[in-house]
């Protein structure tokens, strides 16, 4: 099939990207890897990334919500799971059913995943989440010990893990995740001497997992950089970790328009000679922000973004771009020919962040696969 006549925009999804990534941070590490594949893979399309980081050897998939993992297991992906967030309590029962592992942080959450394991006669699966200094969700450090007795000693209830997120592992000044990481070690070295240890403990995500070595433990959640993504302008990846997702689109209409022309909603641009001005399908609607200065590639060229950004459409400045013609690619964030649109270079434009940049790619933009294997599950092996 090809794309430019069967979409008008669309995203492309390099899975074996996906898979080299998840390799190259095993290799690195020496850890098992969760595959943090919430908010729909940070846009690049959940069930088929977390297939394709199963393959890789991922032990683990992490999401944000129970309806994530139902999703997850819906699709046939048996690896264990983890909620790292809120997990409503008329959800637990179906997470219990399901083999999904919550985070836990009060007493009564203990009490509720208890109530709903033994309901159906089996056991919930647990991790007490660790506030270090994030300050998000998570019990205070001096208040773990406690917890993981409870835990330990509630019938129906596996006490599988131990984690905490750090807030400032993808800056230059290590201090404020030096503070994070020994609080940490603290509430490791209670646990261990108590024998409350879990079998299961984490706290470096993408940042940490390239920085820090000493806090990989017993498994890293890798997210942003399983996507080829830095995870901020003072943590880059090397070079073998590779971006997965290119946007595209086509020219729709290329024409010529004459001296003081308004282009788009509310004329705030107008040509100032006779320019070639192009149409592209897409929109705000699809993820593409109505900001100012906004650049895409035609020709392998950088080109400007000229007029307000509509719902489904936007107009480029096609002067040094002359034999344009419909139906060519434009790509909005990838490659093309020798020049580059990361999505760095997009977060920049828009001021944000390259997570919200490809999180924000709307639902009705289609996700075109690259290198997509047969899926078969293994009764003998967790996928």
């Amino acid at each position: 099939m090809n794309n430019a006549t069967s979409y008008s925009t669309w995203v492309e999804i390099d899975l074996e990207a996906i898979q080299n990534n998840v390799q190259w941070f095993q290799n690195f590490s020496g850890v098992d890897v969760m595959a943090v594949v919430k908010a729909n893979a940070y846009g690049h399309g959940m069930i088929p990334v977390a297939r394709a980081a199963l393959q890789a050897g991922a032990s683990w998939c992490g999401v944000a919500r129970i309806e994530e993992a139902i999703e997850l297991r819906a699709a046939g992906l048996n690896s264990p799971i983890l909620v790292m967030g809120y997990t409503p309590p008329d959800r637990m029962e179906k997470a219990v059913a399901q083999g999904i592992s919550m985070a836990v942080w009060h007493p009564g959450q203990i009490d509720l995943a208890a109530s709903a394991a033994k309901a159906i006669g089996s056991s919930a699966r647990l991790h007490l989440k660790v506030d270090t200094g994030m300050s998000r969700l998570g019990i205070q450090p001096e208040m773990v010990h406690r917890l993981a007795q409870k835990l330990a000693e509630t019938p129906g209830v596996t006490f599988e893990g131990l984690f905490t997120h750090f807030a400032r592992a993808d800056e230059a000044d290590p201090a404020p995740t030096d503070a994070q990481e020994l609080h940490f070690q603290n509430v490791i070295e209670q646990l261990e001497k108590n024998g409350l240890r879990p079998s299961v403990v984490h706290a470096a995500n993408s940042a940490a997992s390239l920085t820090r070595p000493s806090a990989h433990f017993d498994l890293m959640r890798v997210g942003i950089a399983m996507y080829g993504l830095h995870p901020s302008d003072e943590c880059s990846l090397p070079g073998a970790v590779r971006a997965a997702l290119t946007w595209k689109a086509v020219l729709s209409q290329v024409k010529v328009l004459p001296p003081g022309r308004g282009v788009s909603y509310g004329h705030i641009y107008t040509t100032r000679s006779q320019e070639q001005i192009a149409t592209v399908p897409v929109g705000y609607a699809d993820g593409f922000r109505r900001t100012l200065g906004n650049q895409v590639l035609v020709a392998g060229k950088r080109v400007p973004v000229v007029g307000r950004v509509s719902m489904d459409q936007i107009m480029i400045q096609l002067d040094e771009v002359p034999g344009a013609r419909a139906g060519d690619e434009v790509v909005l964030i990838g490659q093309q020919g020798e020049a580059r649109m990361t999505a760095e270079d997009v977060a920049k434009i828009w001021g944000t962040i390259n997570y919200e940049v490809t999180c924000a790619i709307s639902a009705r933009v289609p996700r075109v696969y690259l290198h997509e294997t047969a899926w078969v599950t293994h009764p003998d092996r967790q996928l």
